[in-house]
């Protein structure tokens, strides 16, 4: 269940390459989360990362968007269970190599990582190991988990698309992770994509697969022993072992 919109774009600090997306109202007490996940968003540059945001957290679609000049922030929050809410923060980076030095820098302080290819786009496919092979080198010894996503699947029924659902399929199952089909215009999947993957990254805290660690801002806990107890809990009902790497 999705507790809140946002609905401004300001610039805010002194970052030359940053622009920041926070809140103007709520129905809710946005103070009031138990957890917050730095999540970051990767691909080829105009394959549709920033409107895939903007229609998850404004539910808007533009048709002529400015490409993404360094990185910009995002912060949405979701229900993950009753009583349990989390803060998302996103980083939408620059898909341009001139940027790969900013954007680079915000990898190993992130949880969760949105892979996005263009599905009526070739190239765009192709680079995807290359994404998840930075993305999983920068980030040790931390745990990023993944979702791969094709995004503007609005074109398949007009015949542009050029990657089959079973390719991209195959590469998300060799990946280790999670495939989704989204239209940022339609809205089709998008609110799936990414609460998939937030949801992915609190099973994964639950399980251990994911663990705080200090200095490491990809998750916050605001009630670190309720989550021992938890987890504690999910123990005693199961005791497989989990496989822990560095990206999933």
């Amino acid at each position: 269940m999705v507790v809140s919109q946002y609905l401004a774009h300001h610039q805010f600090g002194s970052c030359a390459f940053c622009t920041y997306i926070y809140p103007q109202a709520s129905t809710m007490d946005l103070t009031l989360w138990q957890y917050q996940f730095r999540i970051i968003m990767l691909g080829d540059s105009t394959v549709g990362k920033s409107s895939l945001l903007k229609r998850y957290t404004e539910d808007l679609f533009l048709e002529s968007i400015n490409q993404t000049v360094g990185v910009d922030f995002y912060v949405h929050f979701l229900e993950v269970e009753p009583g349990v809410r989390v803060k998302l923060q996103f980083w939408d980076t620059a898909g341009q190599e001139r940027f790969r030095s900013v954007t680079r820098s915000y990898y190993r302080n992130s949880v969760g990582g949105l892979l996005v290819f263009d599905m009526t786009n070739r190239a765009s496919f192709d680079h995807i190991k290359e994404w998840h092979a930075e993305v999983c080198e920068r980030v040790q010894p931390h745990k990023v988990l993944f979702v791969l996503v094709s995004q503007k699947s609005d074109r398949d029924a007009h015949g542009d698309r050029v990657v089959s659902r079973e390719e991209a399929e195959k590469l998300a199952g060799h990946l280790g992770m999670p495939y989704v089909e989204a239209s940022a215009k339609t809205g089709q999947n998008v609110r799936e994509a990414f609460e998939l993957l937030a949801r992915r990254v609190y099973q994964g805290l639950l399980s251990g697969e994911v663990e705080l660690q200090e200095g490491w801002d990809g998750v916050k806990c605001t009630a670190p022993q309720a989550l021992q107890q938890h987890r504690a809990s999910q123990s005693q009902s199961s005791t497989t072992p989990k496989d822990k790497k560095c990206c999933g």
